[in-house]
């Protein structure tokens, strides 16, 4: 077991942050425990078989609906994981040993730049995939229960984000981001406003743009006034709708529904159409963003090394 435990830097990081790493690890057991014990309180009242040979949940089960508000805070707050890694490495882990002067002390023990870097990151990311592994598995846990309703589809935010490598790629960008921004401004407070704001502006690009990454699928349907609006199957993210004009002309927004939504009368209407992505498409469009997060993470890892070894050769 000895050659299993911690040695030199790395040693020293994970015993000056170890308050820290504690709280990070007992957050993901808490929340584990939670949802556990929110399945099993759901569990004791079994859902019933209605005569049309519908299940719905028993009138007495009030466990099911902590469980729903529990797995819809647990979407948003995950969301805050990468904010919380990227200020912690920029500012404490990183920043405040210039500022502070800490990082000349830690030279002195014959330790090389590059060795106090990775001791860092090392610390940093083996903390982090932890702690995101056992919120994954609460989310999981919770999520079988609920999935697809409530707004918590495979295509919402929360379950796509945690349910996948979205998350781990993310965080995994947090900490590099982190010690870069931590090593080039040395000022821990402007150095974690600089990696939040890189984080936070990386999410909502990927956030805007992810579901273009594959093509929608479009289903069309004939174009009669009163007829029922084309429904994209259960689960699926809707992206668009609208009509098909003779000429070939797309107008988003229209379709010939049985109540307002009307036929547009001002020009030829061929058919309507609505363009979706299947749940088939969540798996290949979290590959495509866990590749991109993590090209972004290799490379400011790569500039970290670079600017410690021009500034502290």
């Amino acid at each position: 077991m000895s050659t299993l435990a911690l040695k030199g830097p790395a040693w020293v990081t994970a015993r000056q942050y170890r308050r820290t790493l504690w709280l990070a690890g007992a957050t993901g057991i808490l929340a584990l425990v939670v949802i556990g014990v929110l399945r099993i309180w759901d569990a004791q009242y079994p859902d019933v078989r209605t005569e049309d040979g519908y299940w719905v949940r028993d009138q007495f089960n009030s466990g099911f609906p902590w469980l729903i508000g529990a797995m819809r805070s647990f979407s948003e707050g995950v969301l805050g994981i990468p904010f919380v890694v990227a200020l912690f490495v920029a500012g404490p882990m990183v920043a405040r040993e210039f500022e502070s002067g800490t990082y000349q002390l830690s030279l002195t023990q014959s330790v090389t730049p590059a060795s106090w870097l990775r001791s860092k990151l090392a610390v940093a990311t083996a903390a982090t995939l932890g702690t995101v592994l056992l919120l994954t598995g609460a989310y999981a846990l919770g999520w079988f229960r609920v999935a697809d309703g409530y707004s918590l589809l495979r295509t919402d935010i929360g379950p796509y984000m945690v349910l996948g490598t979205v998350l781990v790629a993310h965080t995994l960008l947090a900490v590099a981001v982190g010690a870069l921004a931590g090593l080039l401004i040395h000022r821990t407070l402007v150095a974690m406003s600089a990696a939040g704001l890189f984080v936070g502006v990386t999410l909502l690009v990927l956030h805007a743009c992810r579901w273009d990454f594959l093509t929608p699928v479009t289903i069309t349907g004939e174009a009669v006034e009163g007829a029922s609006t084309l429904m994209a199957p259960e689960g699926s993210l809707l992206m668009e709708q609208g009509l098909i004009m003779a000429d070939g002309r797309r107008e988003s927004g229209w379709f010939c529904g049985d109540s307002e939504g009307v036929c547009r009368v001002d020009e030829p209407v061929s058919a309507q159409y609505l363009d979706y992505h299947p749940v088939s498409h969540v798996l290949p469009t979290q590959l495509i963003e866990t590749g991109i997060v993590l090209a972004l993470a290799a490379l400011a890892a790569l500039a970290a090394f670079r600017v410690l070894r021009a500034r502290h050769p």
